[in-house]
């Protein structure tokens, strides 16, 4: 089943719904679709014998009870990650079996309680199990939904023999998902998502860009000369992606939301959508979340880290640019926000 294309902005469940269970767990991506969304996205790394997982990073100690199994004691160890020093457990030293008997655990419990108190209750999924609960969930809800992959790590796990483009690419192959509209392939390095478009794999696929710093295949080639995340979304390199290189062109960006309110009076929005817009790129950007540790200072109250804010405002200045995804850790919300602003024509409007 292919999922049609919702009117924008799409509602995408970051990870599943991670304000409410713990990210990437088969309940967080269930979740997610009983609450409204139109896609969910899974960050993808592999294990020792090529299996695909889903976890934020290939580091897991944030994110599972690794930490505690004395039989995986001797696995810890420091590893340089994208130029980042990490000291921990990492996906690529496991082989599928290990990690299967592994618990996920929330990521920011001081923040999110309510989601740590699932802790141990799920184990880790694989990129495959995700696809059965895509495909379970269109059938029960009678809507196509869809499917925002993101790519993780890939210059390191070439580095490590686990091509990620081509493991992917594999698993994605003979499925509903391979076909389109209803796949996105997304990532911080734009080589890997050539790879896969190389591969013949009919996709959407958007860069991601941090409001900081360069990306690493960059890096692997240029080192201190490699161009900037910022440097895409001047206009100039909004051009250069749209030119694209090599028969490769990427369908759009998806940018941290600190990009989009950048060099614009407080609470307000800059022109970034609109700039990318007239060139035919979509703009996605991440990641709406109600705290007031994660708004932008406009819209924070005088609460708790972890209170909600003013984030019924945050969101509406977000889909007023026009914006054609957001990605949610409370998928209500957002499908919330979105209807709000349907239901008032003014707003509408802009």
């Amino acid at each position: 089943m292919t999922a049609s294309d919702p009117a924008p902005p799409l509602i995408i469940g970051h990870r599943g719904a991670p304000g409410y269970r713990p990210e990437h767990t088969r309940s967080s991506y269930e979740l997610a679709f009983a609450l409204g969304a139109d896609a969910v996205e899974p960050d993808i790394v592999a294990t020792k014998d090529g299996v695909l997982v889903l976890r934020h990073e290939n580091e897991i100690s944030g994110t599972t009870d690794v930490a505690t199994r004395q039989e995986f004691a001797d696995r810890r160890v420091t590893k340089e990650i994208d130029g980042v020093k990490l000291t921990g457990w990492f996906t690529e030293d496991f082989t599928w079996a290990d990690l299967s008997t592994l618990r996920s655990r929330e990521r920011i419990p001081a923040l999110r309680p309510a989601s740590a108190s699932f802790d141990g209750s799920a184990g880790i999924l694989r990129f495959s199990d995700l696809l059965e609960i895509i495909d379970e969930a269109s059938e029960t809800q009678g809507r196509a939904l869809g499917l925002v992959a993101e790519i993780k790590h890939a210059t390191y796990f070439d580095s490590v023999g686990l091509p990620l483009d081509e493991l992917v690419t594999s698993a994605l192959s003979g499925t509903s998902f391979a076909e389109g509209p209803g796949l996105i392939v997304e990532a911080f390095e734009k080589s890997v998502l050539a790879r896969m478009h190389a591969r013949g794999l009919t996709a959407r696929y958007i860069y991601l860009l941090e409001k900081q710093g360069s990306p690493f295949d960059e890096i692997a080639l240029f080192g201190t000369k490699a161009p900037t995340y910022a440097d895409v979304v001047t206009d100039d390199g909004l051009d250069t992606l749209v030119a694209g290189s090599g028969g490769f062109a990427v369908d759009g960006i998806s940018v941290d939301k600190a990009m989009l309110f950048a060099g614009a009076p407080a609470g307000h929005t800059n022109d970034l959508v609109e700039r990318a817009h007239r060139r035919g790129l979509d703009v996605f950007t991440w990641t709406l979340r109600p705290e007031n540790k994660f708004l932008s200072r406009a819209f924070r109250t005088n609460g708790e880290p972890s209170a909600f804010g003013n984030w019924e405002a945050e969101f509406d200045a977000i889909l007023a640019t026009g914006i054609d995804g957001v990605f949610c850790d409370h998928p209500d919300l957002g499908v919330a926000a979105r209807d709000a602003r349907r239901r008032d024509p003014a707003r509408a409007d802009g």
